[in-house]
């Protein structure tokens, strides 16, 4: 009797566009996996959000100030467009490899998800369960991915590649499969995550302490300059957050503790019914350029944190209060610019409604006079005292400042840089601060003449932007203008020219307009 031994299937190996095909519908049905998870897990434990989030941890200043100079408030937007485009490449490079060896592939897949796990580890709110999206990726991909290319191998025709229909098939069931679930993920987590009903249900009281009347004058009435209140949706958003934690005010709890005679705890209930008071307070981030747009005024309603700290009771040794975020940012504010008088608030509105959810609701810290990254944590849930050679703050060891008050500076915004413009009067107008101390006065010069004194628009507080405007004479030609302000001290800002980090740039705002 004749045995017939059946020849085993014919396999033809994939091309590279092919393998990486592939390589990217099976990352893509394995991120959709990890984004079901995470929808259970909590947010910071997406691979993409947490690799991102420990990019950010590690970003030395000098690419910081880059990104930040660069994309401005979309520097978030561009590193998760980034991480996702290094994935992508990193799954096409796992089919690549799988294709030159079925069994390659899935350890580049593995060796990705461990990657994305040990970053997700590392989250202020990680718990052991952190890992589960990861680890759903990975096993999804390291299975799913030689799975597809043994169905294509075996499917091919010799010399010809894979079978067309095969090939879209398994690749669009697998991509559409992956969009399904990360589409599923997102609205699932959005519903058991979202601080939006939170938000809706809170109504405001009445302030104890109202802002005072805006004096007539505060805006010098030239189109173009940016108003005095700028729109909670106007208002720059500088901060670590590369998902905007959801904490609901039902939630909320404050903890004051460390060097103080009795911890305080106050819910969001307790700060509602405290004496709230009600201030303009202009705020400035300290990645802010010469000319910058990351700093705004806006009028805030809170409990002023000055009252709770003396209850609290710190102890003499105390100099510094380490403000923790509900995603595990971390400030130092001198304990000081928090207990002398200037209104230092715990925020729970913005602009008469709550503060919006990526501002910090339901409670972020206002104290004027401070860069925002030493003062303005959003989203405060800690406040511990203690000192300053004992207690680190998240940007002090990334290279700056444990301290850093408020520089004086001054902005031109109209005209614009390089406006073309016709001969005549020109209202040359802007704004100018130096929180805490207040503007006495603002010149502009042109063209390396003589400083002109710029009409300034009313106080409305020393905590607060001033307006200027010059009328200028323009003459046919290409003319260079430069702003400088003095403080309320008469100290006057400096024309030297520094970076950012690590406590605020300086120099003077300088544009140059052509005049025919």
């Amino acid at each position: 009797m004749t045995t017939t031994v059946e020849a085993p299937p014919h396999r033809e190996t994939l091309s590279r566009r092919v393998a990486a095909l592939v390589g990217l519908a099976a990352g893509l049905l394995a991120v959709g996996a990890a984004e079901m998870v995470a929808a259970l897990t909590g947010p910071s434990s997406e691979p993409l959000v947490a690799v991102g989030d420990a990019f950010v941890d590690l970003t030395p200043p000098w690419l910081k100030d880059f990104a930040t100079s660069t994309f401005g408030t979309s520097d978030k937007l561009v590193l998760l467009v980034g991480a996702a485009v290094v994935i992508a490449a990193l799954c096409a490079l796992a089919g690549i490899v799988a294709a030159r060896g079925r069994f390659r592939g899935p350890w580049v897949v593995l060796a990705l998800g461990t990657v994305a796990a040990i970053a997700a580890l590392s989250r202020h709110d990680a718990t052991i369960l952190s890992v589960l999206p990861s680890a759903v990726a990975a096993i999804v991909g390291a299975l799913v991915l030689p799975a597809f290319v043994d169905r294509l191998e075996t499917s091919s025709r010799p010399g010809a590649g894979p079978d067309r229909r095969t090939l879209l098939r398994t690749a669009g069931v697998a991509a559409g499969a992956g969009t399904v679930a990360l589409v599923a993920g997102r609205l699932l987590g959005s519903g058991t995550r979202d601080a939006e009903a939170s938000r809706t249900a809170v109504r405001l009281p009445a302030p104890a302490d109202p802002e005072p009347a805006l004096p007539a004058g505060v805006e010098v009435g030239v189109a173009g300059v940016t108003p005095f209140r700028v729109p909670a949706e106007a208002f720059y958003r500088i901060d670590t957050a590369l998902v905007v934690p959801r904490v609901r005010a039902e939630g909320w709890q404050l903890r004051i503790h460390g060097l103080v005679d009795r911890e305080v705890h106050l819910d969001f209930a307790t700060l509602l019914a405290g004496r709230l008071v009600e201030r303009d307070v202009t705020l400035c981030c300290v990645s802010n350029e010469v000319g910058g747009d990351l700093v705004g005024n806006a009028t805030w309603l809170g409990l002023p944190i000055g009252p709770l700290l003396r209850q609290a009771g710190p102890r003499p040794e105390a100099d510094m209060v380490l403000s923790t975020s509900a995603d595990g940012f971390t400030a130092s504010t001198p304990l000081a610019a928090l207990t002398d008088g200037r209104d230092a608030l715990l925020a729970v509105g913005m602009n008469g409604a709550p503060l919006p959810v990526e501002h910090g609701f339901p409670v972020r810290m206002v104290v004027p006079g401070l860069y925002g990254f030493v003062s303005a944590t959003k989203w405060v849930v800690d406040l511990e005292v203690t000192r300053f050679d004992r207690a680190v703050a998240y940007w002090t060891p990334r290279g700056w400042s444990e301290r850093a008050p408020v520089k004086t500076e001054s902005r031109i915004d109209v005209p614009r840089d390089g406006a073309r413009l016709a001969a005549g009067r020109v209202a040359v107008a802007g704004v100018a601060w130096a929180q805490h101390r207040g503007i006495r006065r603002v010149e502009v010069q042109v063209d390396g003449a003589p400083w002109q004194e710029a009409r300034l628009g009313a106080e409305a507080s020393i905590d607060t932007w001033r307006q200027w405007v010059l009328p200028w004479d323009a003459t046919p030609g290409r003319h260079t203008l430069a702003v400088r302000a003095t403080d309320g001290t008469g100290t006057p800002q400096t024309r030297v020219e520094t970076p950012p980090a690590p406590d605020g740039a300086t120099g003077w705002h300088t544009i140059t307009v052509d005049v025919s």
